[in-house]
Order: C-alpha cells, then sequence, then structure tokens
C-alpha cells in the first residue's frame, strides 16, 4: 500500500468523523454490539488462526484472547452512557454567576499498532475502547501472525464500513508510512525499540500516545513463600503462549534456603502441567518465526540447564526450560527473554532485590510470594514497576477495573475498562457564563478596586 492509498485513508475517516455519527453514543452502542456479534460468528475460525500462528489450544485461545475481549466489550455497553456525560465541577466565587463542566471528546482519527503474541485480544481491547470514545480506527496488525492478520482484516471489512473502521496490513515499511502520517492518537503495543520510533514519529505531530512495551518482569520468591503454590502458578504464567508474554515473569530470584526445593517443584509442575513430553502437548505454544527461535535458542549455549532445553526448529519447538547458575552479566539477563526459559537468580536479603530491580530499567510487572504481606507492603513501595501481583503473575491483565500500563522503560499509559475510556478521550473543560450579571470588580479601570479584591476573594 503506498503512501497515497493511507492517505486516502485517513482523509475518508476524517471526513466521516466530521459528520459526528462515531460521537453519537447510541451509534457507538451499535458498533459495539456489531464488534460482539463478529466475534462471537468467527469464534472458531479465530481459534483456527491462532492455531495455525502459535500453536494455541482453544482454551488458550478462547481464555486469554477472545473472552477477555468480550468482557471488556459487555463492560463498556454497561458502562458507556455514564462514562461520556458531561460532568459538573465547583467554581469558584470569584468566576460568579458562571458555571463549569467537563466535557468527554473523542480525539478523532486514531491508530491503533498490535504486537503479533497476543494478535487477536491486543488489537481487539484498544479498538473496544476507541469505539466506545467515539473516534475513527486504523488498525495494524503484525506481519508475523499471518492468519490471524487476515482473518482480522475480514472481519473488520465485513462488519464496519472503511471509513470509520479500517485494516492496513504490512512490514515495516507500511508502519513507517503510517507514522509519517498525522494522526490524534496512537496506542502502539510492542518492543521498547520500536516503542521509541512510535513516540518520535508522533513528536512530529503533537500527537499523544500509549506505549504498551515489556521488561524484563521479576518474579521473586521468599523463604517464607508456598511453594507448591508458587511453583504451579509461576510455571503457569511463565509458559503461558510459550512465554511469549509482555508480562510473564522474565527471570526468578529465589532465596537461597529454598532454592533446591521451589526448583525440585518447578520441575515437577512442568510435567503435571505439559506432560512428559511438552512436545506432544496440545496445550504448550510455539515460537512465532524462525528469528525468534534462533533468538532464544542462543540463550541455551552457555547455560546450566536443569530442565528442558529441547529445540526442534523445523517445528519452531523449545521446551519449557530452567536455567541456574546465571549470573547479572548473562547474556540472558541483558535483554527481555520473551520466551519459554526461565533463568534463576539467588538471594539472602530482599534488599539485595530491591537494588538489583531498582537500578536497571523499570519492568512492566513485578511478582512477589511470601505469607508476610508487610514485607511485601515494602517491597511495593521500594520498586517501581507497571503492574504486578503477590503469590501470583500475569492475572493483573486480567482485571479490567484496574489500569493497565507500563512505567518508564516499559510504556506510557494505561487502559482496560474505565482507563480504556478515559484513554481514547479527552477531558475538555468548559465555563457557561450567563448574560444577566457581571462581577464589576474583573472589568478595568482597576483604581482603588485592588483593597476590595484582597478583601472578597
Amino acid at each position: 500500500m503506498d503512501k497515497q492509498h493511507i492517505q486516502s485513508r485517513i482523509y475518508a475517516q476524517r471526513r466521516f468523523f466530521a459528520n459526528g455519527k462515531p460521537k453519537n453514543i447510541t451509534f457507538r452502542i451499535a458498533a459495539l454490539k456489531k464488534l460482539k456479534t463478529m466475534i462471537i460468528q468467527n469464534e472458531t475460525m479465530i481459534m483456527d488462526a491462532l492455531w495455525q500462528d502459535l500453536h494455541k489450544s482453544q482454551f488458550e485461545s478462547y481464555a486469554a484472547e477472545i473472552r477477555l475481549a468480550l468482557k471488556e466489550i459487555d463492560f463498556h455497553l454497561r458502562h458507556l452512557r455514564e462514562w461520556a456525560k458531561t460532568v459538573r465541577r465547583p467554581t469558584p466565587l470569584v468566576l460568579f454567576p458562571s458555571r463549569s463542566r467537563v466535557m468527554q471528546q473523542p480525539y478523532g482519527v486514531v491508530l491503533i499498532m498490535a504486537p503479533w503474541n497476543y494478535p487477536f485480544n491486543l488489537l481487539m481491547t484498544p479498538l473496544v475502547a476507541a469505539i466506545s470514545a467515539g473516534n475513527c480506527a486504523i488498525l495494524k496488525p503484525s506481519p508475523y501472525t499471518v492468519a490471524m492478520s487476515e482473518l482480522f482484516e475480514k472481519m473488520i471489512s465485513e462488519t464496519f464500513p472503511p471509513e470509520y473502521i479500517t485494516v492496513i496490513q504490512g512490514n515495516r515499511e507500511i508502519n513507517q508510512r503510517l507514522l509519517e502520517q498525522h494522526f490524534d492518537y496512537i496506542f502502539f503495543t510492542g518492543g521498547a525499540q520500536l516503542g521509541k520510533i512510535v513516540a518520535k514519529a508522533a513528536a512530529e505531530h503533537f500527537t499523544p500516545v500509549t506505549l504498551e512495551l515489556g521488561g524484563k518482569s521479576p518474579c521473586i520468591v521468599d523463604k517464607d513463600a508456598n511453594l507448591q503454590k508458587a511453583a504451579r502458578r509461576i510455571v503457569w504464567g511463565k509458559f503461558l503462549n510459550a512465554g511469549q508474554t509482555c508480562i510473564a515473569p522474565d527471570y526468578l530470584f529465589v532465596h537461597r534456603d529454598i532454592k533446591t526445593a521451589l526448583l525440585e517443584k518447578i520441575k515437577a509442575e512442568i510435567t503435571r502441567q505439559f506432560g512428559n513430553k511438552p512436545y506432544e502437548s496440545p496445550d504448550y505454544p510455539r515460537i512465532v518465526n524462525d528469528k525468534a527461535f534462533d533468538r532464544l535458542s542462543g540463550y541455551l549455549q552457555d547455560a546450566h540447564i536443569i530442565c528442558g532445553g529441547e529445540t526442534r526448529k523445523k517445528e519452531r519447538y523449545i521446551a519449557p526450560t530452567v536455567l541456574d547458575k546465571v549470573t547479572t552479566n548473562t547474556h540472558i539477563m541483558q535483554e527481555e527473554i520473551f520466551g519459554p526459559i526461565l533463568p534463576v537468580m539467588d538471594f539472602d536479603t530482599l534488599n539485595e532485590v530491591v537494588d538489583f530491580v531498582s537500578n536497571r530499567e523499570k519492568p512492566l510487572a513485578l511478582y512477589y510470594f511470601t505469607r508476610n504481606m508487610r514485607k511485601a507492603k515494602k517491597l511495593l513501595q521500594q520498586t517501581s514497576a507497571g503492574s504486578g501481583c503477590i503469590n501470583d503473575v500475569v492475572i493483573q491483565f486480567a482485571n479490567n477495573r484496574i489500569p493497565f500500563g507500563g512505567v518508564g522503560n516499559s510504556g506510557m499509559g494505561s487502559y482496560h475498562g474505565k482507563h480504556s475510556f478515559d484513554t481514547f478521550s479527552r477531558q475538555r473543560s468548559v465555563i457557561i457564563s450567563p448574560t444577566w450579571f457581571d462581577i464589576p470588580i474583573k472589568f478595568a479601570p482597576y483604581k482603588q478596586k485592588l483593597k476590595l479584591l484582597r478583601k472578597l476573594f
């Protein structure tokens, strides 16, 4: 798609937005209902596409992709009218008899760029918010998940006119052409490197952005933790989608006193969840492409593997793997893993962990397993991360009543539920003044009015 074609689509959306339809609450609700119907009617095809691209099971496809999107739509349908209301605000006496209001207004034409790891949910969830807030949207799916991207384009084109919602597919060259255009808002989910490119491009037009990035999210297991529960939950969260999850535990920090016991439980839990041969498990996904497979396989060359380590390049399979004797200088500790490899380090005091985490880029999530809530509270106060859990992992993403987003290198802005509506809306302040009265003191000439001003206000 050339630059002129992209510009024509944006221009068509600007005209459609200008006619006021997307801003109409009834229109928005109808569009959300159409979106929900689209998902339900194509559920089997969505699952098939996710299997083709990532070898995701039907259960994982529904739970982590389809169901979350449906829940988001339902939540917006229940609350949209309330969220969109103009809100009264107090007005200081000095402005009497004026009244103050805050309006919720859409930005206009927004660009939503989605990654490949959850190619349905991470495009659909921000789209729900864009529609709910009254915007038009151009959607850019990942070229790495071909089946899902093609299906998405087909579904959207059959459900909405292109001047309202449209899909543009392509590689980095198309990304560049898109980012050269002037959008009213950009919502990007992906890696930090591309996130910087998006932010720079947006700055050229003073376009506001939300960046949902990633980072090395630590998982800390203290000596008083319930090891059985910790092992089970860590294995589930780490190897969900074969570790290709932005909020997956990136590395494990375990207290030295319970390290051996925890690792034994983790190994047993991998077998319990995926069997003795995870390759044969229908519930274990594959790596997205050869480039990612080669990068991840490289982490295994100089590592001490205590379980897993099996690879099959033709099928892009990497077994659930745990690495021991990892140091801070190990290559795997220098960048986000984004795969089914869990490096393990140990600690003696929690202060060591705080220093390690605080002296690195702020992660998207932080997880801490302990029975001591006082220690948990202190750790949260001493560290900074986009989100996190105590005694669990990953599940914070599934609650649309709390904001999800990063901080620093892991992103900016947040979404989910009401926070998504706020992200794709701007608050417009308006003061309404009647004509029947003016406070004379505010008008010139001001001679001898300063004393009165001080007394009254």
